[in-house]
């Protein structure tokens, strides 16, 4: 199919065979419970919400008559049997909790329970909206409530003359021109439409049920006629057949000339506190945060669609914060850093880490029986398990070499650790070479996250305590990489993160 033949229409999942595979050697007695609201995605009720940032993450300008970017499709589901002369059936309604009204809310608007300070700045008017959501959304559970799976959007267009993101936490002037941030020019940090089909009942027994978000950062772009052109496009849309499996959420990026940088994920986030990347409170799914290295997390993954070389697929992706001298995070963005471990599955993406290429290599590597090599060990050390690492702009004791992350992407420094498809990931159920887990092979994967994050290199600063490795975000998607017209698709289903049952 070539690209102007995709027609942005309801997406109705195909039956796959899937392959089950990283199962772990568990003792037989060991009890797992779930994490989550929704554990596995089984809960006919949904609870969704979708968020979009700039460069930054944060907001920059809302899009005329599309609101501040959140939005949420909430829904509780009520059953009456009805009786005919010939026959006796049950219907269903849905009972949606978040209007149009409510959706659309921009800045200069103001709702309940808000923060007055906020109603006249787009970025703060953007958290307390996600906040606004969550309550209408609100799920009451034990050991606490929770709110909703976030979609995230995010584009890495940046005008460096516009100042508008600061560099590791600390605002900076205009400056340029920078090669690295793709920019058309004035407006190009522009969010994108975010259009909304709410979830309705369809099928010949009205027991399907089928929604969508999707819209285009090229503003211009008229999607009623497909995607006619070089216009970017996002759209998710999910459905599942009531009181039977899972949602199946089916994911579709496409990347154009003035939009060459784009990411989406599929997240859950912390339902209380900051997630991965924020320095804003925000709402999710997650009503117990899974700390290293005690966590494993369940989906099923079918790639569709790659979106070319440069696509950064992320099998799966966790976002933490903690201060450089192990200190949980408390919003001061220039001693805050996130932390991020990425298993990038595109078999295009190499190896960066080598040899004689040593600053984008942690400095040490630990397998799974604690043996620790250093870098500089050419014998032993596995470069080929790393595509990079980078180090956080903000810490005072780097070993040299050293590569500094992007100080622009998120509002306070970040540390990234991204690793690649190698037998030595094999114990913790990850993919063991290039290729597993992609087009064509959908599986369905169960990953010890936690005991794997546990023996990542992380920096500290020297002598201080060691963090406690809290995952405020799980998620799993694609970055592609300043790469114009590219196509990614993919759908997720059965997502959960298990934590061992201590009662």
């Amino acid at each position: 199919m070539s690209h102007n033949e995709v027609k942005p229409s309801g997406f109705l999942p195909v039956l796959l065979l899937v392959s089950y595979c990283g199962v772990l050697n568990v003792n037989a007695d060991e009890v797992y419970v779930s994490a989550l609201g929704d554990p596995g995605m089984r809960r006919d009720s949904l609870r969704l919400a979708i968020e979009s940032w700039n460069q930054c993450n944060e907001v920059g300008e809302e899009v005329p008559h599309m609101g501040s970017p959140r939005a949420a499709d909430c829904f509780d589901i009520n059953e009456a049997s009805l009786t005919t002369d010939e026959e006796k059936k049950l219907a269903y309604t849905l009972a949606h909790m978040v209007t149009e009204e409510d959706n659309k809310l921009g800045v200069g608007e103001p709702f309940p329970e808000m923060e007055p300070k906020a109603v006249n700045d787009v970025d703060l008017y953007a958290a307390e909206k996600e906040l606004y959501l969550g309550r209408k959304c609100e799920v009451e559970d034990t050991p606490r409530p929770w709110q909703f799976w976030m979609i995230m959007l995010k584009s890495g267009n940046m005008d460096t003359y516009a100042a508008k993101c600061p560099k590791n936490g600390h605002k900076v002037g205009p400056f340029g021109p920078d090669m690295s941030f793709p920019c058309f020019g004035k407006g190009c940090m522009n969010q994108p439409q975010i259009l909304h089909d709410y979830t309705t009942l369809r099928g010949p027994n009205f027991t399907t049920l089928n929604g969508r978000f999707y819209g285009s950062w090229d503003l211009n772009a008229d999607l009623s006629q497909g995607l006619v052109g070089n216009i970017s496009y996002h759209s998710v849309t999910w459905q599942k057949e009531i009181g039977e499996g899972s949602w199946v959420f089916h994911h579709f990026l496409r990347t154009s000339t003035k939009y060459p940088w784009l990411m989406l994920y599929f997240r859950s986030d912390a339902t209380d506190g900051f997630s991965g990347g924020y320095h804003y409170p925000t709402r999710g799914m997650s009503k117990i945060i899974p700390e290293s290295p005690n966590f494993k997390v369940r989906f099923t993954l079918n790639v569709i669609q790659g979106g070319g070389p440069n696509s950064q697929f992320y099998l799966i992706d966790i976002g933490s914060c903690w201060k450089n001298n192990g200190e949980p995070c408390d919003g001061n963005v220039t001693s805050d850093v996130t932390r991020y471990s990425e298993m990038i599955i595109n078999p295009t993406t190499t190896a960066w880490c080598h040899p004689d290429n040593l600053n984008v290599c942690p400095p040490y590597h630990t397998f799974p029986d604690g043996t620790r090599v250093y870098r500089n060990d050419t014998a032993h050390f596995p470069y080929a398990v790393y595509h990079l690492h980078c180090s956080p702009g903000n810490a005072e004791h780097l070993e040299e070499p050293y590569s500094l992350c992007d100080p622009y992407s998120n509002p306070q420094p970040q540390e990234i650790t991204q690793i690649l498809p190698h037998p030595v990931w094999g114990e913790y159920g990850y993919p063991t070479k290039q290729g597993e887990g992609w087009i064509g092979d959908p599986r369905t994967w169960e990953l010890d996250v936690g005991r794997l994050s546990e023996s990542l290199y992380f920096y500290q600063d020297p002598g201080t305590p060691a963090a406690g490795r809290q995952w405020m975000s799980v998620d799993l998607g694609t970055e592609i990489f300043k790469d114009p017209d590219q196509i990614a698709e993919w759908s997720v289903s059965d997502f959960d993160i298990l934590l061992p049952n201590k009662t």
